[in-house]
């Protein structure tokens, strides 16, 4: 595979920066070093095709398109704010390349420390893993997806971009122990619950931000008299990513008999996809209602060896969910 630098140059330094001040005039991107990660790192080379839908069916752009004018849509595409579609099998999308905003506001949050070792679950493209070399140098980054021709596509991008961090092929329910201790993880995929062997594989207070339900969970492991625990509140952001596969893949849950407005809200949306199989939908609906459609960040979730669940307000407040099933160690 080509640079993809060659034919389009200036036009891929320019989409680049357009897509950074669109971020930055967002309210992104506020920490320096970010920053110019998404600066430097050409996400282009990460998508050399991806699909879009096109009613209900999905067409291929790609870079080396004999077609001059696919190609220019290609590279817009590549630097629009926005998800791309990266591996369809049999009409069902598998593996994308996440909203560049988000993934910004998401290593914001991850509040990186220099020589901090990070664990990506979720290897996608390869871009997260890239902006997380240019902060961390490469050495730090460990990036784990379970379908073997992501990684291999993922190590070959990264590679034309000049970083070589460690690709595992595996299943990141697990983490990835040979590599551990981790001071930060990071997923990229839906969770139904958090991994308790995450927690195994972090140092000391080591952070843990992960999509959960349509929002963000950010956890701080700590130790204490009873053993090794994660606790933290949702961010306010809602946040939709293809859904974990492997041990902890999240099941799917079907819902009726609630009013067509109260399922379209996406907070509401949040709560009932957060209790799935602890609360009824009714009840969910009630509370949702009685305490003031409360926002994501009011919710939060805390981890422990054998036992986790959800919570508003207060981890030991009336109102706490069993999360759903966890993955055997």
């Amino acid at each position: 595979m080509g640079t993809g630098l060659e034919p389009y140059g200036d036009p891929a330094a320019e989409a680049r920066a357009a897509l950074v001040r669109l971020i930055t005039a967002g309210g992104g991107l506020t920490d320096p070093a970010w920053l110019l990660a998404f600066e430097e790192v050409p996400r282009h080379l990460f998508v050399p095709y991806y699909f879009v839908n096109r009613a209900g069916r999905y067409e291929r752009l790609w870079g080396e398109d004999p077609d001059p004018v696919r190609r220019a849509r290609w590279l817009r595409g590549a630097y629009y704010d926005g998800p791309l579609a990266t591996r369809v099998r049999d009409g069902e999308l598998i593996s994308s390349s996440s909203q560049p905003s988000l993934m910004a506001g998401m290593l914001e949050a991850l509040q990186v420390r220099y020589g901090d070792s990070v664990l990506e679950i979720g290897a996608g493209t390869g871009y997260n893993a890239a902006l997380l070399c240019h902060r961390l140098g490469e050495s730090k980054v460990t990036s784990i997806d379970m379908d073997e021709e992501i990684t291999e596509a993922a190590r070959a991008h990264l590679a034309a971009a000049g970083y070589r961090p460690t690709v595992v092929t595996g299943d990141g329910a697990r983490g990835c122990p040979e590599r551990a201790p981790f001071d930060r993880i990071i997923a990229t995929c839906t969770l139904p619950s958090v991994p308790p062997g995450w927690l195994a594989q972090c140092s000391p207070d080591a952070r843990i931000l992960a999509p959960l339900s349509t929002g963000l969970i950010s956890l701080r492991v700590r130790d204490d008299a009873h053993g090794r625990s994660a606790e933290g509140h949702f961010l306010r952001t809602s946040a939709f990513f293809v859904a974990l596969r492997g041990a902890g893949a999240v099941p799917e849950r079907r819902i009726g008999g609630l009013p067509r407005r109260q399922l379209e809200n996406d907070l509401f949306r949040f709560l009932l996809t957060l209790t799935a199989g602890s609360l009824d939908p009714r009840e969910a609906l009630s509370l949702w209602e009685r305490e003031g459609r409360p926002q994501r960040d009011r919710f939060g979730v805390t981890v422990t060896a054998d036992h986790q669940w959800a919570w508003l307000d207060d981890p030991g407040g009336p109102y706490a969910w069993p999360l759903g099933r966890t993955v055997p160690e």
